[in-house]
């Protein structure tokens, strides 16, 4: 047992020594610089996955999206501004990554407010309107980004206007509102701001002014508004 407790000794040291240089290594400045190799790889990656990830959302051929909204809107020439809910659909086609063409159809519905001087105030109370604008128009992205997108929009056409359908038989004119029309110049202008989910999906508020023209007198109604809902897009741009 004498004999054999120097050959126990010299392999004992030989793994310590060896357990030594390995913890030397790791502490070195060569092991350090190639642990720190991979977190630049990971940041080019990182990069380069946001770049696809914008490429991937924007070149979308198509948008569809829809949601509800809110607007300030007169009803006639001296009555006060009523608050209007609203829903809303559209369609954008893409001819790239940031001009588009989109087709609107919107749909106001409130209670107008009669003057209290009207002789027919106490009898129709505050009969309900609904104004339905079909748009069309550009739409241009200015602000292109993983998560968020910002765009502007000029939209016109046509609108009806429904103002006596509530009125219990009076003429609108009577009642100091709007004739009621099938056919009234309409203009927005307004932009898109857009959270996206997913690549192809977005959650969308739309401040605009909507600009009407009802009645046959040459006064252009201000009314100022906001759409909110959800926008899928699809299809490939060539």
């Amino acid at each position: 047992m004498i004999v054999r407790l120097p050959f126990r000794s010299t392999v004992c040291n030989h793994a310590l020594a060896t357990v030594l240089m390995a913890l030397v290594l790791a502490a070195s400045p060569i092991h350090a610089q190639s642990t720190r190799r991979p977190v630049r790889e990971t940041n080019a990656n990182r990069k380069a996955r946001i770049a696809q990830e914008v490429t991937e959302t924007y070149t979308h051929r198509w948008e569809v999206g829809g949601g509800g909204g809110f607007l300030r809107f007169r009803s006639g020439q001296y009555t006060q501004q009523n608050n209007e809910i609203s829903f809303w659909m559209n369609t954008t086609y893409y001819l790239n990554e940031k001009l588009g063409l989109t087709a609107e159809i919107r749909g106001y519905y409130g209670n107008a407010k009669i003057q209290n001087y009207n002789p027919y105030a106490n009898f129709v109370g505050a009969p309900q309107i609904s104004e339905y604008p079909f748009l069309i128009g550009p739409t241009y992205r200015l602000r292109l980004r993983q998560k968020t997108a910002v765009s502007a929009f000029v939209l016109g056409g046509t609108a009806i206007g429904k103002f006596d359908g509530d009125s219990k038989g009076l003429p609108a004119t009577t009642l100091g509102l709007w004739p009621s029309t099938n056919a009234a110049p309409t203009l927005s202008v307004g932009g898109n701001l857009d959270y996206n989910l997913y690549p192809n999906f977005a959650f969308r508020i739309a401040p605009s002014y909507l600009f009407t023209k009802f009645g046959n007198i040459g006064i252009l109604q201000h009314n100022l508004g906001f759409e909110m809902g959800l926008v899928y897009r699809f299809g490939r741009q060539k």
